[in-house]
């Protein structure tokens, strides 16, 4: 469960392959093929994050990114390309969407100007007269009118492909709290049939031939029709922070604190200096740069940029991250650069996630609606972990020192064993009171069944070569927990171990523990200690043991040979005060199990002692 979410949507970043694009006249469209044609330079955080796994990306300028790549890091956490639903590919309508509203209808867009009884009515509610009224470029339209402007004192009006009216005003001839008030009164008036997206301010500065546009710009949104995830965590108490221009969009509802920005660079820093704040909640950011400045101007090479940034960031925010912290990438549509429109484009969005929960590399395939985002911010924030009740109770026995077999776990891991098998296997080991017995993933449920909380069950995952990934050791180690075993022996990658990637042994083993203990369950490590040298066993004691796993286990029992003294000292001298020792493989007689025992082991792993 994640104290804190980061929520970051890079405006218009689209991936492309939205199978309803030629309905918007976006056919082809892909924001990021355009924006990594510019140039090879390489994204190496947004690549860790999942971007160039993302499933489907098949445009011939991405495939020749990535060929142009010398490597691409390998994903970290979970990736997925997210396809809108929504009848609509604007912002609001995109944010509402990731918060969780579905919109049947597409907001009005006027691609010839206002009509005139809009006109009059919106002169009649802010008493003023208007200029232009027709779709501009911001910049373009204060450099046409901006001067007739500031001699007659009418307001430029103006719109664009998006559903939005906005209103430009020079700040010495208009103050900006009359230019806000003004647009107020405009967004009573764009109601009903005529309920445009956005009624935005757009106060600009300067000389005939030199106006520019200043930061004061400020959004009046159409309020959503129903509560989005932000109603719901403000209600429940939770905090809700928006950066840039999320508060505009949902119209401040649903927000305990807003944080508006001046560009991308401003929203990044914003970002970071959040990362070393405590809050309980979301803090949901919006990088607005990459539409209104570069998407938009269908400007490439500084869209390029701009990611770039982003990946920089990124870097910084990873290295922040908390335990209990939760990193979310997306977007809210395209904005193409590469084509002649400049208008936003139907696309697919990616979801990239990292953090708590996330930590498992996971390709997500295509979800269907950006409201999938609002599901999993929530999942993240208000889901509670519950521990499996398991019979016996997880990590309760007390081995008797008159009874060898107190300390065995009895296994039968038989590539042949059958149903009856394990049914005989249970009976000894009830009868001789093992600590468990140890059995093949596909019969965990027979064996708690079988066993009526007589003797603990344990299964092992990853077995017996360990090569399989983690997200695949993961999975079998949530399932056979939810089948009923307490107790899991997982083998660790031994062929990591012999390249040198000591640090994804460990992120598996650590993983793989936070997902044991979840469920209420112990977790034992088998290092298969015949394949490592004496460094490498060192080593593994090291990581087992800042991985907070609760046993070392020595062998699989399938290596070339088993447990032995020498290496059971080792590993008492190396690990940590809370992880045990579990000594396996060859272990025949009670004297062979007595002297592991003597040396440091508290558990032992047979199939035949007790014969």
């Amino acid at each position: 469960m994640a104290k804190r979410v980061f929520l970051i949507v890079a405006d218009s970043f689209g991936i492309g392959g939205a199978p309803d694009a030629a309905k918007f006249g976006d056919e082809g469209s892909n924001t990021l093929a355009a924006v990594l044609s510019y140039s090879d330079k390489p994204f190496p955080n947004l690549a860790k994050m999942g971007l160039l796994a993302i499933d489907g990306e098949d445009d011939p300028r991405i495939k020749a990114y990535k060929k142009a790549q010398e490597s691409i890091p390998s994903p970290i956490g979970s990736y997925a390309r997210v396809r809108e639903i929504s009848a609509g590919k604007d912002s609001t309508i995109g944010h509402w969407e990731i918060a969780g509203i579905i919109s049947d209808k597409p907001q009005p867009t006027y691609p010839d100007g206002f009509p005139d009884d809009v006109m009059r009515e919106l002169e009649k509610a802010t008493g003023k007269e208007f200029l232009c009224n027709k779709p501009y470029s911001g910049t373009d339209v204060i450099r046409d009118y901006g001067e007739e402007h500031m001699k007659t004192g009418k307001l430029i009006i103006y719109t664009s492909a998006d559903s939005v009216l906005q209103i430009a005003a020079h700040e010495e001839i208009v103050p900006l709290e009359e230019l806000y008030d003004i647009c107020a009164k405009a967004r009573s008036v764009m109601t009903g049939a005529h309920a445009v997206g956005r009624v935005i301010a757009r106060p600009f500065v300067g000389e005939p031939g030199s106006f520019t546009r200043t930061a004061n710009r400020h959004d009046f949104s159409l309020t959503a029709p129903s509560s989005t995830m932000l109603d719901l965590l403000k209600e429940e108490g939770y905090d809700v922070i928006s950066v840039g221009k999320i508060y505009d969009l949902f119209a401040g509802k649903g927000l305990t604190e807003s944080n508006p920005t001046k560009s991308n660079t401003d929203g990044i820093n914003k970002t970071v200096e959040f990362m070393d704040r405590d809050f309980n909640g979301l803090c949901f950011v919006n990088l607005v740069d990459f539409d209104m400045k570069y998407g938009h101007r269908n400007d490439i090479e500084g869209y390029a940029t701009a990611m770039h940034e982003l990946d920089d960031a990124l870097g910084i925010i990873l290295d922040k991250l908390r335990e209990d912290d939760l990193l979310m990438i997306t977007a809210d549509h395209g904005c193409d650069p590469s084509t002649p429109s400049t208008d936003h484009s139907r696309e697919c969005v990616p979801l990239l996630i990292y953090g708590d929960g996330y930590r498992t590399p996971c390709n997500m395939g295509e979800l269907t609606g950006f409201n999938n985002i609002a599901g999993i911010v929530l999942t993240a924030l208000m889901s509670r972990n519950y521990k499996i009740s398991f019979e016996p109770e997880a990590d309760t026995n007390k081995p008797d020192p008159d009874n060898i077999m107190s300390y065995v776990d009895l296994t039968n891991l038989k590539t042949t064993a059958t149903e009856e098998d394990i049914k005989d296997l249970i009976e000894k080991a009830a009868s001789m009171g093992t600590a468990s017995v140890c059995v093949q993933p596909c019969y965990v449920k027979d064996a708690v069944r079988f066993s009526k909380g007589r003797v603990a069950v344990c299964t092992v995952i990853g077995f017996p070569n360990g090569y399989s990934t983690t997200g695949t050791k993961v999975y079998e180690a949530k399932e056979a927990c939810d089948n009923g075993a307490s107790e899991i022996d997982m083998v660790i990658n031994i062929n990591f171990v012999k390249s040198g990637r000591y640090d994804e042994v460990s992120d598996e083993i650590r993983l793989i523990a936070e997902a044991v203990h979840a469920k209420g369950a112990l977790l034992k490590v088998i290092i298969e200690t015949c394949s490592l040298t004496e460094e490498e066993k060192i080593r593994l004691c090291k990581i087992v043991t800042e991985a907070r796993a609760d046993f070392i286990k020595t062998s699989t029992g399938f290596g070339t040979a088993g447990a032995t003294v020498e290496d059971i000292i080792l590993m008492k001298n190396n690990i940590g005060p809370d992880v045990r020792i579990k000594a396996a493989g060859g272990i025949r007689t009670a004297g062979s199990a007595r002297e592991m025992l003597d040396n440091g082991a508290i558990r032992i792993g047979a199939s035949r002692l007790g014969e």
